[in-house]
């Protein structure tokens, strides 16, 4: 049974979700989030937020979730993945010795004026060492020497991480070096460092209670972690700080409270008492003011998206198992409004299982809930005539693909 007591009957609540699906789809392709809308009873400082269910990635709150950022040292999550899924696969092991060459001794380690885990020049570190050295001391130095080692320079391993987030789906982060340290072209979204988050903690168990490791003893250096949310919000056992001049203050974080997990992303915020209090805030706001309910079971299709040029006209939409969605406790009178969003039309080839979706979910008090909706089946390229009588179509109804 739902934690959420509908006022109405839950297939009633479906129809009306269906409904306003439908007239989406009539409408148009992507939605954006108001840029400085609040969310129900809530506010943040941070110029990109945005918290999250683990449990199904649904969004509770946003603000410029989509808009691409400098990420600082919350890019080292992506860093950690690539490490992370080698460890997993068999290719290195955490007893590896990895080479400090004096470029990442320079560029990351003591001279270089920053985060440094000051692992000296010419000498080898364990990988499980540099890994507690990205986490708790969130070094440079660490970084570049994990992605010279296993990618032959940093640049190779950087186009790897990016490589690894299309996989994962995050569609607008690019990297263009292990560590975060300021380039042009080195940017994440809000919505990517939450799904990233997500990522790793579902996958790697085995190494996820590393983030919240308080402190490093690395030769006679004693590291502390650089989480400000460690101890002083219940259950927080993650990830990732950030700060660069160009990006402002940043953090990503993630708190286990009874069976229910919640990942933050805040960024852009001007001090660092400015990060911790609105980290805090919103991740004491979706545990406080927010309750589950269940829409949809697995397999169970929510709607159809538009297909250009395919085999089929529409593809069926499912949720990655059961679709619960948190909603504001309480809602006496409230209404609930649903739509799928996505890019119209979608384009083949198409395969089962991908992300193509949004399911977003609002209620009359602004509250807002997204949970990702995946294609339920294969869609092919189709041949010519078809892929002509779709451009015709798109075309007469001012809809390009």
């Amino acid at each position: 049974m739902p934690a959420f007591a509908f006022s109405q009957p839950r297939r009633a609540l479906l129809c009306g979700l269906v409904a306003a699906t439908a007239a989406l789809v009539l409408l148009s392709s992507v939605a954006r989030p108001a840029q400085e809308k609040s969310s129900g009873d809530i506010t943040v400082k941070a110029p990109q937020a945005l918290l999250m269910d683990a449990e199904s990635g649904g969004v509770m709150y946003q603000r410029n979730g989509d808009e691409l950022m400098y990420p600082a040292s919350m890019s080292k999550l992506m860093t950690l993945a690539v490490v992370f899924k080698a460890l997993k696969a068999g290719e290195i092991s955490p007893q590896d010795e990895f080479f400090m060459s004096e470029f990442a001794w320079r560029k990351g380690g003591a001279p270089s004026g920053t985060s440094a885990m000051f692992v000296p020049v010419g000498t080898k570190a364990t990988v499980e060492d540099l890994i507690k050295g990205i986490i708790v001391q969130s070094g440079n130095d660490a970084a570049i020497s994990v992605a010279e080692n296993m990618g032959g320079n940093e640049s190779v391993f950087a186009q790897s991480m990016t490589e690894e987030a299309r996989r994962l789906g995050l569609k607008k982060s690019v990297f263009k070096n292990a560590t975060g340290l300021f380039h042009p072209e080195h940017q994440m979204t809000a919505r990517d460092l939450a799904i990233l988050a997500r990522h790793l903690i579902k996958t790697y168990p085995e190494y996820y209670p590393i983030f919240s490791q308080r402190e490093f003893l690395y030769r006679k250096h004693k590291f502390f972690n650089r989480n400000p949310l460690l101890g002083l919000v219940d259950g927080v056992d993650g990830l990732k700080t950030g700060h660069i001049k160009e990006a402002g203050y940043g953090i990503v974080a993630s708190a286990k409270q009874g069976d229910r997990r919640l990942i933050v992303v805040v960024n852009g915020l001007a001090t660092a008492e400015e990060r911790r209090e609105d980290a805090r805030k919103l991740l004491d706001w979706g545990f406080k003011n927010f309750s589950e309910a269940r829409l949809y079971d697995a397999g169970e299709v929510v709607g159809h998206a538009r297909v250009w040029g395919g085999t089929r006209m529409y593809l069926p939409l499912v949720g990655e198992g059961d679709i619960n969605i948190w909603l504001p406790r309480n809602p006496a009178g409230q209404k609930l409004r649903g739509h799928i969003v996505y890019q119209w039309p979608l384009k083949t080839p198409l395969k089962k299982g991908d992300q193509v979706a949004m399911l977003r979910v609002t209620t009359s008090a602004d509250a807002m809930s997204e949970v990702p909706l995946y294609a339920a089946e294969d869609v092919e390229p189709a041949g010519p005539v078809r892929r002509g009588l779709d451009s015709i179509i798109c075309l007469a109804t001012r809809w390009l693909p």
